[in-house]
This record gives structure tokens, sequence and C-alpha cells, in this order.
């Protein structure tokens, strides 16, 4: 597909992306305040719930690199777009019939986790195809921004969704979202597949991707860094409700603002990437951002009270803000420095490690925080996020001011001549 012709297909793609986004945005408060609200989940539950969220990139996340490049992308956004409105829109019915559980917000949430992993690659993988090189990291700081924007309007309107229709039937939004987004993408021209006489067996194709990033100078170290920020991520989906309701004691509404004060640091991390990246290079960036990440963390379980409202909100803002830096930055690179053929496994490998943590660190959180209490949980997870910027610091990327130097100076290297004699 020429660049040309992409164009308006770019707006389409992100008009039914935006609009799934803030879908479950409302959502992703909803359903907690379900668990907490309606079926009076504990700490060990909402842990269970946050970590079923993403716990599919553990179980397909590698997969889904091979999968995603043997399907069709238009059918498989689609086909994940359905199965997402379907699992969603489940929890009412079962609360209206009497028989919701947390056993079935779990399975929605694994439903909508397999469903999101193969639709997040398959994105991913379209992107590169209708943009010129040199607009990459302006359009992945537009998704990114549209992310934020998402997460700044969306937890406030599901927190005042809430208290107006309560907690079930806000979940409805999201289904209908999600509804919209396929019917926008159906519009998409489909995209054949350049298939093989035959395929090469997955796991070759699986560990050919893995080899790339992993022995990757630059890209590995971006992924170990990306695994560690969202590690604590994990921790602070199971959590951040849970702290706010039960130890700070905020009603519905406010949940929601607070929530929502996240999509605030990570529009401003969006909106200032590319003047953070061209004042100091794209690999001093990610050093800075991965410790901003540190200091956010740290700033989030602090206080009583209203300066304990404020102490979040500030928290949130520095990290989500160093972690949106962090990710279009990584993420660009990928798309730019990666072969076309191994781009979806490239892809996938990546977040199959770095989400993979997510649904380990909601795992962790959920059983700290029984006995030791949400506040010390979330401390204890800020001081681990210092393997964040010493993934970076430990390896070539110290060294760079941008990441493309790695493979201009590999270009750039004699290739090593045969020895006389031997």
């Amino acid at each position: 597909m020429g660049v040309g012709a992409g164009a308006g297909t770019f707006w389409r793609w992100w008009t039914a992306g935006t609009t799934s986004l803030v879908g479950s945005a409302v959502g992703a408060v909803a359903l907690p305040l379900t668990a907490l609200t309606v079926l009076d989940a504990s700490p060990f539950e909402m842990g269970l719930i946050a970590a079923a969220s993403y716990v599919a990139w553990i179980v397909i996340g590698l997969p889904a690199g091979v999968i995603t490049q043997r399907l069709p992308l238009r059918g498989t956004q689609v086909g994940a777009d359905l199965a997402r409105a379907a699992a969603v829109a489940s929890i009412p019915l079962a609360w209206w019939w009497g028989q919701l559980t947390v056993a079935h917000l779990v399975v929605t949430a694994l439903v909508v986790s397999f469903a999101n992993v193969l639709f997040d690659v398959a994105n991913s993988t379209f992107l590169p195809s209708i943009v010129e090189r040199d607009q990459l990291q302006s359009r992945n700081s537009l998704t990114s921004a549209t992310h934020a924007a998402s997460q700044l309007s969306g937890p406030s309107l599901g927190g005042l969704t809430v208290q107006v229709l309560g907690a079930v039937p806000t979940l409805l939004v999201d289904a209908v979202s999600y509804l919209v987004s396929a019917a926008l993408l159906r519009t998409l021209p489909a995209r054949r597949v350049d298939a093989p006489d035959r395929w090469p067996p997955m796991g070759a194709l699986i560990r050919q991707g893995w080899r790339f990033v992993a022995h990757h100078p630059v890209m590995g170290p971006g992924m170990w860094a990306a695994t560690a920020i969202n590690f604590v991520c994990g921790a602070q989906l199971a959590l951040y409700p849970l702290y706010l309701v039960r130890e700070l004691h905020a009603p519905a509404g406010l949940v929601g603002v607070l929530l929502a004060v996240e999509g605030v640091g990570a529009l401003v991390g969006a909106a200032l990437t590319n003047r953070i990246t061209a004042r100091l290079g794209t690999a001093r960036a990610l050093v800075v951002a991965a410790l901003v990440t540190v200091v956010g963390a740290f700033l989030v379980p602090l206080g009583t009270g209203w300066p304990a409202y404020a102490a979040f909100a500030a928290g949130n803002v520095v990290f989500s803000c160093g972690t949106v830096v962090l990710s279009v930055t990584t993420r660009t690179y990928r798309q730019i420095a990666s072969p076309p053929d191994l781009l979806s496994r490239v892809m996938a490998t990546v977040r199959f490690v770095s989400w993979g943590a997510i649904p380990v660190g909601g795992l962790v959180a959920g059983a700290l925080a029984g006995p030791i209490g949400a506040r010390a949980t979330l401390l204890l997870f800020a001081a681990s996020l210092v393997c964040a910027p010493l993934a970076l610091l430990l390896s070539p990327v110290r060294r760079l001011r941008d990441l493309t130097d790695h493979d201009r100076d590999a270009e750039a290297a004699p290739v090593p001549q045969p020895v006389a004699g031997r």
C-alpha cells in the first residue's frame, strides 16, 4: 500500500483506535469498581483481575508475531474488536441475571487480554506501511497523545458515569466502543498476505525474532528497561483503585479524576518527545526518561489526606510522562531498524517480555498488599524501578547520543578480512 493512498487510511485507523481507547479508559475505571463495590473483592482478587488483563502476553505474546504475519491485518483487528465487545457485554448480562462473580470478571479480562495481544501487534505492524519513515516518530507521538487524551477524559467520564449509572452498566460504554471501532476498521482496504508455498516452522520464526531483539545492543536494553517499568505498571493497575478507595477513602468521582491525571503526563510526554529527543538525542532521552519514571513512582504513595491526593496526582503525571517518552522513542527505533519481514515478530517479542511483566507485577503486588498494605507495596515497587535506568546505563546505549548512531557505527565498521595461511 502506497503512502499516498494510505494517508486517508491512517486517519480511519486512528479514529477507530481513538474510539475504542476512550471506551477502554471508561471500562478501566468501571471494572475495578465493579469488583470493589459490587463483589467486595479482596486485594489478591484485585491483583488477579489486573494480572488477567495482561497475562495473554506471556501465553501467546511470542506466537502473536507469527500469527499476525500470516493473517490479514484488517480481519485480525476486526475480529479482536468483536471478541472484546462480546466479553465486556457479558458482565452486565450476568449482573442483571444475578450471576456475576469475581471469576466472571477474571475470565472476561482474560478474553479481552488475548484479543488485545493480536490487535496491538497487528496495529504496530500496520503503521509503518502507511506513513513515511521520517514521519514515524510524529505519528507514534500522535497515537501516544491520543492515548493520553483518552486516559485523561476516559477515567473522569468513567467515574462520573459510574456515579450516575453504577459500575456495571457503565461497562456497556466500553462494549459499544469496540463495535464502533470494528465498523470503522472494516472500511479499511484488505491487505493480502504474501504467503510462501510453505511457511517455516512457527518455532523457527519465533526464535529468529527473539534472537534479533535479545542480541541487539540497542533494542535489547530498551526492552529490559520497558520490562522494569511495566512490572511497576502492573502493581499500579492492581493497587491504585484499592489504595485510593480503601486507604485514602476517595469517592468514585475523585478516583476517576485521579486516575485520569495519568493522561496529563502522557499527553505532556507525547507532546514533548520530539523536542526532547532533538535536544538531547534519542539515546540520552531514554536514560533521562527512565530516571524520571523512578521519581514519579516514589511520589505516588506519599502523604495523607489531601496532600496524599496531590502527591498521587503529581507522581502519576511524572511517571507517565517519562514512560511515554521512553515508549515512543523505542517503538519508533524498532520500526525503523527492524527488517520488514521481522517487524511483527520484533514487536511481539518486545511486548511478550515487557508487557508480560504487567500481570506478574499485578500478582506480586496483590499478594504483598494484603499483609503490608498498598502504600508500602507501592514504595517497594518504586525501589525496584531503578532497574530501568540501570539496564540502559550498563549497555552500549550510554555511549550514544542517538539510537541510530549504533546502526551507522555498525555500517562503518570494517569487514574482517581472512588471515593469510588460515
